[in-house]
C-alpha cells in the first residue's frame, strides 16, 4: 500500500546545500510549515548522524504554523572529487486530537499513517576570491558586532544606574582608596620599625665582642707599666749598692 502524499511544506524542497570552506561548523536551515488544520509530529532523520547536529530534530508543529530546523555540518576534509551521498528524510505523522505522549503515537503508528520527503545533501566550495572576500566579511562584521555589543552594554549599565547608585559607587571607591593609602603607611612605618630593630639587634651582638679587646688593651698597659717600675726599682737597688 502507498504511503500518503507528505502533508508538511519544505524549503527547501529536495537539496540542502552547504557552503565551504568546512574547517568550521556550517549551518543551513529547513523550514517545515504545517498548512493543515491538525497538528502534525515530524522527525527528522539522516544517514549519517555523526557528522551533524539537527535542532530540533522532532516536535509538533501546529495547525497553520511553522518552524525552522537547523542543520549543522562538523567540520571534515572537504574532498572535491568525493561525491557526498548524505542524505536527510523528513517524516511525519498526524498528531491524534488527544494526544499526550509523542513517542507513544510513534511507536503506535502504522506504517500507511507515516508520511515522508528525502532531500540530498550538496556541498560547495567558493572560488578564492569569493573565499577571501567571505573571509574578509565575516571579519568586519564580527568587529562590528563586538563593538555594537560593547556600546549597548555600556549604555545599557550607564541607563541601569541612577545618579544616587552612582554617587554611591564614587564614595565607595574614594574609601578604597582612602583605605589603600592608609595601609601603605602602616606598611611603611612597620618598614622602619623593623630596620631599627634590626641596628639594635646589629649593636647588641657586636658589644660582647668589642669589651673583651679594650679589657686586652687595659691589661696590657698595666702590666708595662708594672714591669717599667720593677725595672726602675731594679736598677735603683743596684746604684744604690754601687755608690755605698
Amino acid at each position: 500500500m502507498a504511503r500518503p502524499e507528505q502533508v508538511l511544506l519544505l524549503e527547501p524542497q529536495h537539496e540542502l546545500r552547504f557552503r565551504g570552506p568546512f574547517t568550521d561548523v556550517v549551518t543551513t536551515t529547513l523550514k517545515l510549515a504545517n498548512p493543515t488544520d491538525r497538528n502534525v509530529c515530524f522527525k527528522v532523520k539522516t544517514t549519517a548522524p555523526r557528522r551533524y547536529c539537527v535542532r530540533p530534530n522532532s516536535g509538533v508543529i501546529d495547525a497553520g504554523t511553522s518552524i525552522h530546523v537547523s542543520v549543522m555540518l562538523q567540520p571534515f576534509d572537504y574532498d572535491p572529487n568525493e561525491k557526498s551521498k548524505h542524505k536527510f528524510m523528513v517524516q511525519s505523522l498526524l498528531a491524534p486530537s488527544d494526544m499526550t505522549d509523542t513517542e507513544g503515537v510513534w511507536k503506535d503508528a502504522k506504517p500507511e499513517d507515516l508520511m515522508d520527503s528525502k532531500l540530498r545533501c550538496v556541498f560547495e566550495m567558493p572560488a578564492e576570491n569569493e573565499k577571501t572576500h567571505e573571509m574578509e566579511s565575516n571579519k568586519i562584521s564580527s568587529s562590528l558586532l563586538k563593538s555594537e555589543s560593547s556600546t549597548l552594554s555600556m549604555k545599557s549599565m550607564a541607563s541601569s544606574l541612577d545618579d544616587g547608585e552612582v554617587k554611591k559607587i564614587m564614595e565607595e571607591c574614594k574609601r578604597l582608596q582612602t583605605e589603600v593609602q592608609r595601609l601603605r603607611e602602616e606598611n611603611k612605618q612597620i618598614r622602619q620599625e623593623d630596620d631599627g630593630l634590626r641596628m639594635r639587634k646589629s649593636t647588641l651582638m657586636s658589644a660582647p665582642h668589642s669589651s673583651p679587646a679594650v679589657r686586652v688593651k687595659e691589661e696590657g698597659l698595666s702590666t708595662r707599666v708594672i714591669a717599667l717600675i720593677v725595672l726602675f726599682f731594679v736598677m735603683g737597688v743596684i746604684v744604690g749598692k754601687l755608690a755605698l
